[in-house]
């Protein structure tokens, strides 16, 4: 197979290239992974809600981490209407933990919109039309569920085909020649087979460090493996160093409840269950003011990390002052808290309250 960025762009392909759909069905066939989400080769399709709620889930996150997340969702909402009928605040609450929540929200505004269409769109072209799908979704959604042929590039379809190519263009330029050349060997038939063979190749063998180049049913096929310089693929442009924010959330206890408000819709962690805080989500740097006055005691920091930005967070607790200009939010009782659904940064200071009771 041609190792050169041009044979990516213009999408030709070699004799090597025709082979590789082919190899990697074979080796699927037999390797696949039983994930809950998917059907193994020759079974009926999976219904396009559990594929569409799978990849929303596994968006910037680990199969291992989605799993349970994905059965607590079918338990409480076993279908795209059930889903579409949930109050926001428990969608909000049961994505807890999972991260991107802007991801739960968009989750919300395409079940609605599903349900009130009559069901999910079984083009490409029209999935793309609904709320918070981008192209990676409406192409696994459209290939894995109604087997359209679509061009699916997640990272990890994006690491071996680069490899394959060995497309030496930098992240994230590379991923246009990347896209051109999965389309260049995306097969007419079983392309929703042929794009989970990639993401399983992927996860298992073209892993990022210490590929198992002698177990791929494309090594032979692989310009990068050719010349030796597999791990060099995707090639990546140097990471700049996220900022560091700092911000203060505050614990209220009254009774054996905490004081708990609802963050506002959009925007960061937007309609998420937290503490109260000083606002450092708006802010760069420094320290707000308290949401109300009255004795004060520092439990310690927290840190946390963000797509583009670190954050050490102060928690102080309330020493029994009268607090009676509080924001508006309610009492949650300590012991229920893991139920309030707080993310992860908030829960993170939660558990130092709670040690320093």
């Amino acid at each position: 197979m041609q190792a050169s960025g041009e044979t990516a762009e213009t999408g030709e392909s070699d004799a090597g290239a025709a082979q590789v759909p082919g190899a990697l069905l074979a080796w699927y066939d037999i390797n696949a992974r039983r994930l809950p989400w998917r059907a193994m080769p020759g079974e009926r399709p999976p219904q396009p809600y559990r594929v569409w709620l799978s990849e929303v889930m596994l968006q910037q996150t680990t199969v291992a981490a989605v799993r349970a997340y994905y059965a607590k969702f079918l338990a409480l909402w076993p279908t795209v209407e059930a889903l579409a009928a949930a109050d926001d605040g428990d969608v909000m609450a049961a994505w807890a933990g999972l991260g991107y929540y802007a991801r739960a929200r968009n989750l919300l505004a395409c079940a609605r919109e599903v349900t009130r269409r009559g069901g999910f769109p079984q083009t490409e072209a029209a999935l793309r039309e609904l709320p918070g799908l981008g192209a990676y979704t409406a192409a696994a959604v459209a290939a894995i569920a109604f087997g359209q042929r679509a061009v699916v590039v997640d990272a990890n379809v994006e690491r071996v085909v680069s490899r394959l190519f060995a497309i030496a263009e930098p992240l994230p330029g590379a991923r246009t020649a990347i896209r051109a050349a999965t389309n260049a060997i995306t097969p007419e038939r079983r392309a929703g087979d042929f794009a989970q063979g990639l993401m399983d190749l992927g996860s298992s063998i073209c892993t990022v460090r210490s590929p198992r180049c002698l177990l791929c049913p494309l090594a032979e096929h692989c310009a990068a493996r050719a010349a030796g310089t597999a791990e060099a693929f995707p090639v990546k442009a140097a990471k700049k160093a996220k900022p560091m924010r700092t911000g203060t959330a505050f614990w209220i206890e009254r009774d054996g409840a905490v004081l708990l408000v609802r963050r506002e819709g959009k925007g960061m962690l937007g309609g998420m269950r937290a503490l109260p805080d000083d606002g450092w989500s708006a802010r760069s740097h420094g320290h707000g003011a308290p949401p109300a006055p009255g004795p004060w005691r520092s439990a310690g920091m927290v840190r946390h990390g963000f797509t583009h930005f670190d954050l050490e967070l102060q928690l102080m607790v309330g020493e029994g002052g009268d607090y009676a200009s509080l924001p508006t939010g309610e009492f949650w009782p300590v012991d229920r808290l893991e139920a309030a659904g707080l993310p992860t940064v908030f829960a993170k200071a939660a558990r130092l309250a709670l040690a320093h009771r």
